[in-house]
């Protein structure tokens, strides 16, 4: 008889009561922008200033000063940006433009730049090679801009799209870094800006935090909306990006009050998408196919399958050889 196999080793677990204990002094990175060690978007349309933004978050954790020239930094430390869309020299005038609006010495910003030609977060080696820069530079915020630029996948595939993310999500957890991607949106704006993010539905679904920018209607002012898992949101506000005189020291400024009023403020969300799945099965006199439910509630596959599954478990909804139609249990919120 051949010796059974080793026992393979546990997973390390605790009792709830022996967990850490959060703490909230210092729950924000950046206030009201970014909480700390939170993985996350700045998503906008074409040449809506998401790279400026991206910058200022780096600039302002590395120098501690606050971001937009408002928002403080609780915790500031090494930043560490990967732009990929920009020459080297532009990276190094767009920093020191910002340096000198705020009365910084770039010389003395404790901010790095990866200077790789390329960088290709779907691919094993370089995955290695961002892990151990990451590990020995320690930085408190890591910027990657843009996502579209990092990788050779599809991102309309959960699966191509989901290794990625969990990818970062690791570097996050091992290292207590902040990451921010930069990412497109598209420009067909929908209530739920994070649903307006390019492809698949994962991209919002695993952020902590995000940063919209869309342009306000009839003019080129910018308006910037935040969202975040663990805080309540503050209100939009307004932005442009403006230049002395001389065309130097170019950065993201916030127009007037810190806040917009009730008129400027996006449309409130439309209802969730599971309960207008359950309204429109209740209206119907027939059981419905997913395709009539995708073309009635104008809804994106991905985002209505994982509902209809959703409801599925809960016994809300059921499928059968016709279409779906109601189930016996009542919808209850998760």
């Amino acid at each position: 008889m051949s010796p059974s196999p080793p026992a393979a080793p546990e997973l390390p677990v605790a009792r709830a009561a022996d967990l850490e204990i959060a703490s909230s002094e210092h729950q924000w990175l950046v206030r009201q922008i970014w909480t700390q060690h939170a993985v996350g978007i700045v998503g906008g349309v074409p040449k809506s200033c998401k790279s400026w933004l991206g910058l200022d978050l780096a600039v302002s954790v590395a120098s501690g000063t606050p971001c937009l020239g408002r928002f403080a930094v609780d915790d500031p430390g090494t930043t560490l940006v990967y732009l990929a869309e920009d020459a080297l020299p532009l990276v190094r005038d767009r920093i020191a433009g910002l340096c000198l609006h705020r009365g910084l010495a770039l010389a003395s910003l404790d901010l790095l730049v990866i200077t790789a030609p390329s960088l290709r977060l779907d691919l094993a080696t370089d995955q290695a090679r961002l892990r151990a820069t990451v590990a020995r530079r320690k930085p408190r915020m890591l910027v990657l801009d843009p996502l579209v630029r990092l990788h050779r996948l599809d991102e309309n595939s959960s699966a191509d799209v989901s290794g990625l993310l969990g990818f970062l999500r690791e570097l996050q957890r091992e290292h207590d870094v902040a990451i921010v991607l930069i990412h497109h949106m598209s420009k067909r704006r929908r209530a739920d800006l994070g649903q307006s993010l390019r492809g698949s539905g994962d991209l919002h679904a695993w952020t902590d935090d995000s940063a919209y920018l869309t342009h306000r209607h009839g003019s080129d002012r910018l308006v910037l909306v935040t969202e975040h898992r663990s805080a309540p949101a503050p209100r939009p506000v307004e932005l442009r990006l403006v230049s002395r005189p001389n065309g130097s020291a170019t950065h993201l400024e916030i127009v007037g009050d810190a806040t917009l009023d009730d008129e400027a403020a996006p449309a409130p969300a439309t209802p969730a998408l599971a309960d207008r799945i359950l309204a429109a099965l209740r209206g119907a006199q027939r059981p419905l196919h997913r395709a009539e439910l995708r073309e009635t509630l104008r809804s994106n596959n991905q985002r209505l399958g994982d509902a209809l599954t959703g409801l599925q478990r809960n016994g809300a909804v059921e499928h059968t050889d016709h279409g779906w139609t109601l189930g016996h249990a009542p919808h209850v919120d998760a």
